[in-house]
């Protein structure tokens, strides 16, 4: 069997994808983040994948109900 064409076929738009280099710094943050918005952050975060699977939860029955 002839693998070599069929696997440089393959590859051929893995090369052609050319992902930029990120520009990542390790230096301190310029401003650092506050006490209060690390919180909002966090609770914005927290409710944010709390509420949808709470509404699922809630309505759980009604959906094993609509699938009979």
């Amino acid at each position: 069997m002839r693998l070599g064409p069929a696997i440089r076929l393959l590859q051929a738009p893995l090369r052609a994808c050319v992902v930029p280099k990120a520009h990542i710094s390790a230096k301190p943050a310029k401003s650092p983040t506050s006490a209060p918005e690390q919180a909002v952050a966090l609770v914005v975060t927290f409710f944010s994948f709390m509420i949808p699977s709470g509404w699922v939860l809630s309505h759980l029955e009604s959906y094993k109900k609509r699938g009979e």
